[in-house]
């Protein structure tokens, strides 16, 4: 049986792992330890991870008896929400379990008030594109997104 709560700091070695491990998601200096710990601080109760019991086919990944399987990271700007790194373990994909997530962090976002989310998918992650497209999703034709980067550091 898999559980969804909330994501708190404690689980970023195994969403991390998870997330190294799952081909079209990027990892980057962003997503350090203190960096995540400050999202999760700034946007409350608006990430997610979904828990497996180890019956369910993944060993523990944490000292509980339940593993991270899946993942979901969103905050906002005050307007607009903001989905990141939507991660499912392969063996737990096609059980509606990514479109839960993104569910989650849809109504905990509109109990905020923020009734429009965007998602960036990297243009390599064909599997990504794929599911937020059967989730409903438009992609956005109509804008292009600049980035900066202070100090150069490609991974940042």
């Amino acid at each position: 049986m898999t559980q969804i709560r909330p994501m708190t700091l404690h689980d970023y070695d195994a969403v991390i792992a998870l997330m190294k491990q799952t081909p079209g998601v990027s990892v980057r200096d962003a997503d350090s330890r203190d960096a995540v710990g400050r999202y999760l601080e700034r946007n409350p109760g608006l990430s997610f991870v979904a828990c497996a019991d180890e019956a369910d086919g993944i060993v523990g990944t944490q000292a509980a008896h339940r593993a991270i399987v899946g993942c979901i990271m969103s905050g906002h700007d005050g307007r607009r929400g903001y989905l990141q790194h939507l991660v499912v373990h392969p063996d737990h994909r096609r059980r509606g379990l990514g479109g839960a997530l993104a569910t989650h962090c849809i109504d905990a976002l509109a109990a905020l008030g923020i009734h429009k989310c965007h998602v960036d998918v990297l243009k390599n992650n064909a599997s990504g594109a794929d599911f937020w497209t059967r989730q409903g999703w438009s992609l956005r034709t109509d804008i292009d997104r600049y980035s900066h980067i202070r100090g150069g550091n490609a991974n940042a």
